[in-house]
């Protein structure tokens, strides 16, 4: 099983469920047929309580979606590209191309996700008071009522990767005008309430509520990766502020013809020269860009009988970038892309091509340099 599986598409954006998902939606099942459902309403069959228990599992993380599709929209109306959202263990991202380009879109997009729980808090409260007198619909309507105000408070903490952190990062980017300071703060807040959540799981653990602790302490790992994360993509982009893609671009991307075979081009160029990207041409013109990546798409035992154009990407579908576009503009560009090379376009002919493979290289360089 693929550890994303995408289950459906909203504006165009994939929607994905982590492989994780299944484990906290059968949890979050079980916790309240098995023990919430009974105890504020005993006397139910177990049937009702097992299905009362699986649709407001189903509901809960429906809200999480809407969470998130709040987010992508704003993000979307601000021009910012929406690459999927995926949903698993600790509820959901929304995974945004690139960074705002000013504290108050920032603002606006972490404020949409509580808000819209917050909403949805006071919608399932406004249920619960219409159909309070019948039972089976009432329990999951509070219950959904509580979580997505619990979900809304909580996502508010200033840490990163909730969404408090970009809230704070937000401020502090309008106050110090410094995107990368401000960053770096919120990330480094993320990692402290982290280590809190970690020593309460802990001290839970130790105390006796092992399943409790066991949870937050999980809670707390993922939010200090995901902040570490944060604060190395901040790194990153100061160690590339004012490279230009022509510093670590490269001019060795043979041409080859759209009728050469996979078996005799991976035999030729991959393997007898050591090269991984190749731009697809026809009399002169440009037609495609092929890497490994669509080459390792194919079966091997059909490389014999697939040409390069068959598998190249086309060149209507290729971004570009110019030989004195930010390199880190770049990096942001493949993202929203989803590719791996970008080619070089200067006054409408190509002069190279730009990768992560020549990024890591140029940071590597400069690494073994000090500089």
């Amino acid at each position: 099983m693929s550890v994303h599986l995408e289950v459906a598409r909203v504006w165009g954006i994939g929607i994905r469920i982590h492989a994780s998902w299944l484990l906290v939606f059968a949890l979050v099942a079980w916790s309240l047929a098995g023990g919430y459902f009974p105890e504020e309403y005993p006397g139910w069959p177990a049937l009702a309580y097992w299905s009362l228990g699986a649709v407001t599992s189903l509901l809960f993380f429906a809200s999480v979606l809407v969470h998130e599709l709040a987010h992508a929209w704003v993000a979307r109306r601000h021009g910012l590209p929406i690459r999927s959202i995926t949903l698993f263990v600790f509820g959901g991202i929304a995974h945004v191309g690139r960074e705002p380009a000013d504290p108050g879109v920032e603002l606006r997009i972490a404020l949409a996700g509580p808000l819209t729980s917050l909403a949805l808090a006071g919608l399932f409260g406004g249920v619960w008071l219409l159909v309070r007198g019948e039972p089976l619909a009432a329990a999951p309507a509070i219950w959904l009522a509580r979580i997505n105000g619990i979900v809304a408070l909580f996502n508010l903490v200033p840490g990163f990767p909730l969404d408090g952190g970009r809230v704070l990062r937000a401020l502090l980017w309008r106050w110090t005008g410094s995107f990368q300071r401000a960053t770096q703060t919120a990330a480094f807040a993320g990692q402290a309430i982290a280590a809190g959540f970690i020593a309460l799981g802990a001290l839970s653990a130790l105390g006796g509520n092992v399943l409790g602790g066991v949870w937050m302490v999980l809670i707390g790992w993922f939010l200090q990766n995901a902040a570490a994360a944060t604060s190395s993509q901040a790194g990153l982009r100061e160690l590339l502020r004012g490279v230009k893609v022509s510093q670590a671009m490269t001019h060795d991307c043979p041409r080859v013809p759209g009728d050469r075979t996979l078996d005799r081009l991976v035999h030729d160029e991959v393997l007898g020269a050591g090269r991984r990207c190749f731009l697809v041409t026809e009399d002169g013109r440009l037609r495609g860009l092929l890497t490994l990546h669509e080459v390792k798409a194919v079966p091997r035992e059909r490389w014999s009988g697939t040409r390069v154009e068959e598998v190249m990407a086309p060149l209507e579908r290729l971004a570009a970038v110019g030989p004195d576009d930010d390199l880190f503009g770049a990096l942001e560009r493949m993202d929203d892309a989803d590719v791996a090379q970008l080619p070089v376009v200067a006054g409408g002919e190509l002069v190279g091509l730009i990768g992560r493979e020549q990024i890591l290289r140029y940071i590597r360089a400069r690494a073994e340099l000090g500089v």
